[in-house]
């Protein structure tokens, strides 16, 4: 029974960049990457325990009574049924929405476990199709940054306008530095991923998987954008490496 369980949690690790590939395949939500994802996040999203917690706290803060929460890019549901856990008291739907069906699938199953579906509702659609209404909080958990550039202010804009007022907006994204700490805040994210298991190969590897899918922001252009949009109160609340995370207020 002990090999067997130390099987299963093997299978479960992200070892995606471990093969010898001759070409790397540009990096996709499919079901190889569903299948590790709990892991893969884990091992390489610094202080994502921490920003799941202070989603929690917001949620408690800023839902309000017959109101929407949204967890853009839900991918296996971690805001959603984290939100859910702290709002008990709220008479509010939690809506997730991804592109990926290999993903939803496995979230609904996940939810579905947690006797969560009468409060959580999946929807698969591209956020930029998507129209906000009634919001007290809206969830961007690392998601923007595998949206093009140019569709980003738009999806922004639909998102201040489907908040209600209170309401806010929590975005959570991989950052470009600038020219003086860009290199060093990579450099010492890349020991992190090695000081959780990955090869300076898998590290590699992943890096030229997701060149053009994942194309970061600047924390300028980040911050220009909300304030563009109509925020006027955004606060950069977290910051591990190359990783933020802003909370924004609508007024």
């Amino acid at each position: 029974m002990k090999n067997q369980n130390n099987s299963i949690k093997d299978n479960n690790r992200d070892t995606l960049f471990e093969e010898k590939l001759q070409v790397v395949k540009s990096f996709a939500f499919d079901q190889q990457v569903t299948d590790v994802f709990a892991d893969m996040i884990k091992r390489s999203v610094p202080g994502y325990e921490s920003i799941l917690k202070s989603i929690a706290m917001y949620c408690m803060q800023y839902t309000q009574n017959n109101s929407n929460i949204y967890d853009l890019g839900c991918s296996l549901g971690a805001v959603a049924v984290t939100a859910a856990s702290v709002t008990k008291d709220k008479s509010c739907k939690i809506i997730g929405v991804d592109t990926s069906k290999p993903m939803l699938e496995k979230c609904q199953e996940i939810i579905n476990q947690k006797q969560l579906s009468d409060r959580i509702q999946l929807q698969h659609t591209d956020i930029s199709e998507l129209t906000i209404e009634n919001a007290s909080v809206v969830v961007s958990n690392f998601t923007l940054q595998f949206i093009p550039k140019s569709q980003r202010l738009e999806i922004i804009e639909n998102i201040y306008q489907g908040l209600n007022k209170g309401g806010v907006f929590i975005l959570s994204e991989k950052f470009k530095g600038d020219q003086s700490n860009d290199e060093f805040l990579i450099q010492h994210y890349h020991a992190y991923k090695k000081l959780n298991g990955y090869s300076n190969q898998e590290i590699q590897r992943k890096r030229d998987a997701l060149k053009n899918v994942l194309v970061p922001d600047s924390l300028v252009e980040i911050e220009s954008r909300l304030k563009l949009v109509g925020f006027k109160t955004t606060i950069k609340w977290f910051q591990c490496f190359n990783f933020t995370s802003f909370i924004a207020i609508k007024e």
